[in-house]
């Protein structure tokens, strides 16, 4: 049998150049999110599917995408799709916990849902969190590091937000049955994937008289403006939705994020879990035309699956690391994904170079040393087609004199550089 060397749909793999942008966006992500007070927490990749399928989870619609599988025991399991289920499931299984509580997790969540660019079938998910915070400051706030997160990425965004309750109360004002709202939402939210044509499709689908589906789009392509709701609708949820939005944008003036922020009536946010406020983040340039993170409010899903009246704000974002990194390789050279600050050629003199490389790394130095064998000229070529801008060369005259040749790539120009300065001189360099 020929064994046929190939990924699954939907995965891929990442070479070494790709995975040190990967863990670069990692790590400043973790950055950012460490500067706003959030703690680090990790679950696990496999869960109870009744957990993953529960109606306090995430709708039907994610159900279609959930990989399911049995253990050994018969038991019914599922990978995670998301990092929000069992963010409230610690939420819920840990009551010592002090609210509020803010954490981060980055971690691998899969769907078997259509692959398109930036978006795979496993992928990872750099999520924050609050919960126990009812006023929407606790959205101010994770926009708000959206934005710098973005800006410390080197992306220009710009984020969309809206309400569900506006959303919701607008649409059974407009005639939308309560048992056709979640479906009408969520095709409403494909606008920006099938057009307003395959909107219309899906809405006739659904059941919805054509008068309802052309009031629903005279009305949202008529109002750009959360007071125009306010002031044409006097449904409870419209009013409840707008002054959450007036309280959030308040906070957003204070922030003076300006053209950061762009209120879109239609924002839906595809899962059914999001109570209010919804929010998602787009590059300015449109080079991808899907969000590259997003979030809101789900107030619900926390006390549900505690089977308790006691109620636990909540409300989070998350970032998509694949998209975002796909975001990033499309400008190439913008950031430097080098392996090492130095590479360190002995000639002749691997134990002595050995020693300095194990001196070097204990100083906080990334060192990479040649252990092929190699001809200088080949070492060279290593080094400058990885992006390594120093090079050290030992041989056995330089180490009589105590010395350590030192090659600037960008220049090609060589200095000898004694040894017992050696570091700092690096450290100017570095």
């Amino acid at each position: 049998m020929n064994l046929e060397l190939r990924n699954l749909k939907g995965t891929r793999d990442y070479l070494p150049a790709e995975q040190q942008l990967r863990n670069w966006i990692k790590n400043t992500l973790e950055a950012v999110f460490a500067r706003y007070g959030c703690r680090p927490l990790e679950t696990p990749i496999l869960c109870h599917y009744d957990l993953l399928a529960s109606k306090y989870a995430g709708g039907e619609e994610i159900l279609k995408e959930i990989y399911r599988l049995r253990d050994q025991g018969d038991r019914e399991l599922a990978l995670r799709y998301d990092l929000t289920v069992p963010f409230a499931r610690v939420i819920g299984m840990y009551p010592n916990l002090r609210l509020p509580f803010k954490r981060y997790e980055i971690g691998r969540v899969f769907r078997d849902g259509p692959v398109k660019t930036g978006r795979l079938r496993e992928f990872i998910q750099c999520d924050v969190d609050i919960a126990g915070v009812r006023s929407t400051i606790a959205e101010a706030e994770l926009m708000a590091m959206a934005l710098d997160a973005f800006a410390a990425l080197g992306l220009e965004v710009y984020i969309s937000y809206n309400n569900r309750k506006l959303l919701s109360g607008v649409l059974l004002s407009l005639g939308v049955g309560e048992d056709q709202l979640n479906r009408t939402i969520l095709s409403l939210d494909k606008v920006e994937k099938i057009g307003s044509a395959g909107v219309v499709e899906e809405l006739q689908a659904s059941g919805l008289q054509p008068a309802v589906i052309q009031s629903i789009f005279s009305v949202f392509q008529e109002g750009r403006q959360r007071a125009y709701y306010e002031e044409r609708f006097q449904h409870p949820l419209v009013r409840e939705g707008a002054a959450e939005l007036k309280e959030l944008e308040g906070y957003l003036g204070v922030l003076q994020a300006g053209d950061g922020v762009r209120f879109d009536p239609l924002l839906a946010r595809g899962l059914e879990i999001y109570t209010g406020t919804v929010f998602e983040v787009f590059l300015k340039d449109g080079r991808i035309k899907s969000s590259i993170a997003g979030g809101g409010r789900y107030d619900h899903i926390i006390g549900a699956f505690l089977q308790s009246e006691a109620e636990y704000p909540a409300v989070g974002i998350s970032f998509g690391l694949d998209v975002i990194f796909t975001a990033l390789s499309m400008d190439e050279g913008k950031v430097e994904a080098k392996a090492a600050d130095i590479f360190l050629i002995p000639l002749g003199t691997g134990a002595a170079c050995l020693e300095i490389a194990y001196r070097l790394r204990r100083q906080g130095f990334r060192v990479e040393m040649e252990l092929g064998e190699r001809r200088l000229k080949r070492s060279l070529d290593y080094a400058n087609k990885e992006g390594i801008p120093f090079v050290l060369i030992l041989g056995a005259n330089e180490l009589a004199k105590g010395e350590i040749k030192l090659r600037r790539m960008a220049s090609g120009k060589e200095t000898d550089v004694p040894l017992d300065t050696l570091a700092e001189t690096l450290q100017e360099l570095i």
